[in-house]
């Protein structure tokens, strides 16, 4: 995470650093660093939560940058927390300082905070990119040191620890990496940027040892938990930021002092000798029974001392196993999950929940004065937990292992005809669940899915899980107002039967009950929308039920004219994977005009007015519902596709699209011309409005619901503003489904 101090003064002395022509060379990128700064150097959206296709457009020309340089990128990320806990306290700060800089925003201000899904659209880019990606289990900074150090080749970072740590290729610092400056023939195209070596570094302080670095880093206050006793001696050398006049230049001023006093040692050990001196301590044990400060710092300099084989050399050339052991952070997490985390296609926020049962939870821009908008999706998190920390009887697993093989094939059969978004066979069967017309073979659906077992199955097994998480819970830290609060959230298993050890053997069809259960959605619902927006328009329905306050008739609308732009761009960009909706008689031409006519109402950079508060709390939510929904996704290995994120959702579009639907345009207006838009959005809006409505026993069977009773008093709220213009038939109709939507309580209790 850095040393305080350390950037600014290596950046103020450009002695310290070699330009290059970077070239035809392996370069290992630390992955976290590398979607920070592009997000915030090149000063994408955070007030309207996040441009996510101007991002992806961006991080495709830096990758293509560095191919036309033949320069090989191998990036490897952060994954969960730190086990040992040295870091949280410096974790939680930035926690709470990322709640205020997000309420600053809100009101206008300045701030820096990355939209909630830019991680996600960022792991995505690269997988289609096919650039070699490897998540650890927590911070990967000696990870991406020992890698460079095995390869002799650099590391791209801005990460200040990375001036610490002894690399023969260096350390090349992403602000002075110009990618977007290409020099050179264009066959021998390079890169302009700067190098750091710390044998360089060194030669300035009078050719001082480089295993005294790791001594500085610990004194300067970096986070791996420097002593409280070395601001003591920091004092007693007059080194002490009180000494200084507190922070800022004074940072640089004490690196400065502290490097001069180190150059005259000939090695760690008679530095450390000397603190042991300068603090009384004469080898011996401090009073209160711990070891002496030298010790201390000692333990602390190991965070520096890398290996010279990397145990990710194996997994980029190919090896199909994890790197890590017994005390690794995937060491809790099935083989079958274990490879999905390598591979960044498990969030962190699983491999917390399972190995510390502690997450913290992203702020948003939002209204600091409501809840934060992690509450709208909690019983997603909820079913997660559920699934990681249930832990019922041996028996219950094997009981549930022996049904699905018995009724495998069925289920097989039975899923891929929902996967295919077909109209046949689930259409025709509708009212009858979703067996059809195999309805004398067919056992009962469970939300939707024939799941190829019997509740009498599953029944003792589910009592059993219930049972067996009843007083387990998650400490979740999330916004409360502008603080940061702890939470202890409970885990709640869901009645499909999941159990996390045989979960790389449970058939599709189970691991989607499962992920719909947790939405409360029925299958039938979706079966008109692509396969690729199935989960999108999933969560929308949960988010339209458990958003508070109620989303408005424009937001549903604009977010779904959203995705129908983002399927509109997911065909016109180069290298885009393509989605074809309309038929091979689109006429594109037209469909051009919608994709433009939607550009076109985009919020421009540089306006005055300010965003509007509720209409970005009210995304926020649906960016949280998202988030989590994905996260139970990916723990039950994909039971469908996550969404492509960078034409799901921009920001800025569904603002500028939301003002003018609320100021009396129409969807239809947006649409004119473009039949398959037309389509898609008629398509996506009945399935969300359908999902919107809890599935329940009954619906999942029959897929009946009591029709009519949400037109009274609260029905009236379906028009708003954003029904102006439209006048037709379609608009009554969804006037008529939202108002149902609006009074969905009025019929849940009947």
């Amino acid at each position: 995470m850095g040393v305080q101090g350390l950037t600014t003064y290596v950046e103020g002395n450009r002695n310290f650093l070699q330009h290059v022509r970077f070239r035809d060379s392996r370069l290992v990128i630390d992955g976290c660093s590398l979607y920070f700064r592009l997000y915030f150097t090149y000063g994408l959206d955070q007030p309207h939560g996040g441009d996510y296709d101007a991002f992806a457009l961006l991080l495709s020309q830096f990758l293509s940058a560095l191919e036309a340089c033949n320069i090989q990128p191998y990036v490897v990320l952060d994954g969960g927390l730190d086990p040992s806990d040295k870091k949280f306290p410096t974790v939680r700060e930035r926690l709470l300082s990322n709640i205020k800089k997000a309420d600053s925003i809100s009101h206008g201000r300045n701030g820096s905070v990355l939209p909630i899904l830019t991680r996600d659209v960022f792991i995505q880019v690269l997988l289609q990119r096919g650039v070699p990606l490897f998540q650890c289990p927590a911070e990967a900074d000696w990870e991406i040191a020992c890698l460079a150090r095995q390869w002799k080749c650099p590391v791209l970072t801005s990460d200040s620890d990375f001036y610490i740590f002894d690399l023969p290729g260096g350390y090349l610092p992403f602000q002075f990496f110009q990618w977007t400056n290409l020099n050179g023939k264009a066959s021998h195209q390079y890169i302009p940027a700067q190098c750091y070596t710390t044998n360089r570094f060194c030669h300035w302080f009078g050719g001082m040892n480089q295993e005294l670095l790791p001594l500085c880093a610990v004194l300067a206050g970096n986070d791996y938990g420097a002593p409280k006793e070395a601001e003591r001696l920091l004092s007693i050398l007059d080194l002490s930021e009180s000494a200084r006049g507190g922070r800022g230049s004074a940072a640089t001023f004490r690196i400065e002092g502290i490097l001069l006093w180190l150059s005259a040692f000939s090695s760690p050990a008679e530095a450390l000798e000397k603190v042991s001196r300068l603090m009384g301590e004469d080898g011996r044990r401090s009073r209160q029974g711990q070891d002496g400060l030298s010790s201390q710092l000692w333990a602390a300099m190991q965070e520096y001392n890398i290996a010279s084989r990397s145990s990710l050399a194996r997994w980029f050339s190919g090896s199909k196993a994890a790197p890590g052991g017994p005390n690794s952070g995937f060491a809790k997490l099935p083989e079958s999950l274990s490879q999905v985390a390598a591979q960044g296609l498990l969030a962190p926020f699983i491999i917390d929940a399972l190995g510390m049962r502690r997450v913290l939870l992203m702020p948003q821009v939002e209204n600091s004065k409501l809840a934060s908008s992690h509450c709208s999706a909690r019983a997603i998190r909820q079913a997660i937990y559920g699934i990681l920390l249930q832990r019922g009887p041996d028996n219950m697993a094997l009981a549930v292992g022996d049904a699905m093989q018995v009724h495998g094939t069925r289920v097989q059969e039975n899923i891929s005809q929902d996967m295919r978004g077909g109209r046949g066979r689930e259409a025709r069967g509708r009212g009858k669940g979703w067996a059809g017309r195999d309805q004398g073979n067919s056992l009962p659906t469970q939300h939707g899915v024939n799941i190829g077992f019997s509740h009498e199955q599953t029944s003792g097994a589910s009592v059993q899980a219930q049972g067996s998480t009843a007083s387990v819970c998650v400490q979740e830290y999330d916004r409360l107002d502008l603080n940061l609060k702890k939470t202890q959230v409970e885990a709640n298993p869901l009645r499909t039967p999941i159990n996390l050890e045989t979960l790389g053997q449970a058939p599709v069809a189970v691991r989607l009950a499962a992920l719909l259960e947790a939405l409360g959605v029925n299958s039938a619902a979706l079966s008109s929308v692509p396969l690729h927006l199935k989960l999108a328009v999933a969560v929308t329905g949960f988010w339209l039920r458990q958003a508070v306050p109620k989303p408005s008739q424009p937001q549903l609308q604009a977010l779904l004219l959203g995705m129908v732009y983002g399927e509109l761009s997911s065909n016109s960009q180069p290298g885009a994977t393509h989605y074809p909706h309309g038929g091979p008689k689109v006429n594109w031409a037209a469909e051009r005009n919608v994709w433009t006519a939607l550009d076109r109402r985009r919020v421009r950079s540089g306006e005055r007015r300010g965003i509007d508060l509720a209409v970005a709390h009210s995304l926020s939510q649906w960016q949280a519902c998202l988030w989590s929904g994905m996260c139970l996704n990916q723990l039950l290995l994909q039971p469908l596709p996550d969404p492509h994120l960078s034409w799901l959702y921009s920001g800025t579009l569904v603002h500028g699209v939301i003002r003018y639907l609320k100021g009396g345009g129409s969807a239809e207006s947006l649409l004119a011309g473009g039949s398959s838009s037309g389509q898609l959005y008629s398509s996506l809006l009945d399935a969300a409005i359908k999902c919107s409505f809890k599935a329940n026993p009954s619906s999942y069977v029959t897929g009946s619901r009591k029709r009519g009773g949400g037109r009274g008093r609260r029905g009236r709220r379906g028009g708003g503003r954003g029904a102006r213009g439209e006048g037709q038939g379609a608009t009554a109709d969804l006037n008529n489904k939202f108002a149902l939507l609006m009074s969905e309580e009025d019929f849940d209790s009947d």
